[in-house]
């Protein structure tokens, strides 16, 4: 939740220091401000910064007004904007560690990919996700998001992570990163579990379990629809609105925003990941509620 809500916070102050905010806008700030401590808490960030980096414009502006020359207005410009982004980029970078921008691989929010590896093996990265590989240690670092990979050789390749690794050899599996731990999911084979404490334990295909910082919890059966991103679906069987639209956030860049009174509605249905638009605008047309859109990244369904 931390780097959705800077980003939340981080698009406010973008949007202050526009100077297009309406007195909506503000009051709907000051609803988002209010409806948990978090929000409030970073957003007082965005301002110590706002107020910190202010200070380089209004100097800048003043030096200008009696230089009309059109090179210096545009490099004004040109500084103004820099300086209006440096505390929302900040703002950002707090909550992404430094490891995922070091990364080797990564995705977009919204994007996949697909990649074959020299041994035969295959890695697929889900939306917002970093990787770092050595394939001369035959290990995969999953720094942040999902992954699945297929290991069809007896050869195997080892996913860490922070609360434990997993040895994949002839089978395939599937390793989301969560705030708390890790969620694991074998399609096909057997999995080798070791947690950060040195236990190991063993996964069979069709089953799931949580890996975190306790260790290795309890084994389930799970529902490969529940894994359909690898076909670029989201699919959803009776579901709370609310929860599929938490998981819809995952692939949309920006804000989406939902009125409470929409949690409960129920979804049935397999949507397509490449355009979330349609998605929203479907589940509208089907559910009965209205999509109000300030911008392609600022969406409130009421």
């Amino acid at each position: 939740m931390s780097r959705d809500v800077a980003r939340a916070a981080a698009q406010w102050l973008a949007l202050l220091e526009s100077g297009a905010a309406t007195e909506r806008d503000h009051a709907n700030l000051q609803q988002w401000r209010d409806s948990h401590p978090q929000h409030e808490q970073t957003w007082q960030k965005a301002q110590s910064l706002r107020q910190r980096f202010s200070a380089l414009p209004q100097a800048l502006a003043m030096a200008s007004l009696d230089r009309p020359q059109p090179g210096r207005r545009a490099l004004l410009k040109r500084a103004l904007g820099v300086a209006a982004l440096v505390p929302t980029a900040w703002l950002l970078s707090r909550q992404l560690p430094i490891e995922v921008w070091r990364a080797d691989l990564h995705t977009a929010t919204g994007e996949r990919k697909r990649l074959p590896l020299a041994d035969g093996s295959h890695l697929q990265l889900n939306t917002a996700t970093a990787v770092d590989i050595d394939f001369a240690q035959r290990r995969i670092t999953l720094v942040e998001g999902e992954l699945a990979l297929t290991v069809p050789g007896a050869a195997a390749l080892t996913v860490h992570t922070r609360y434990g690794q997993v040895r994949v050899s002839q089978a395939e599996v599937c390793v989301r990163q969560l705030a708390s731990g890790c969620l694991l999911s074998v399609l096909k084979g057997t999995v080798q579990v070791r947690d950060v404490s040195g236990q190991s334990a063993t996964l069979q295909g069709g089953q799931q379990a949580s890996l975190n910082a306790g260790g290795l919890g309890t084994a389930v059966l799970f529902d490969v629809l529940q894994l359909g991103w690898r076909e670029g679906v989201l699919t959803a069987q009776n579901q709370a609105l609310g929860d599929f639209l938490r998981e819809l956030q995952r692939y949309r860049p920006g804000v989406l925003r939902w009125d409470q009174r929409l949690e409960a509605l129920r979804v049935t249905g397999s949507f397509r990941l490449d355009d979330t638009d349609r998605i929203l605008s479907l589940l509208a047309s089907t559910l009965g509620f209205e999509v109000q859109a300030r911008t392609r990244y600022w969406v409130t369904l009421t």
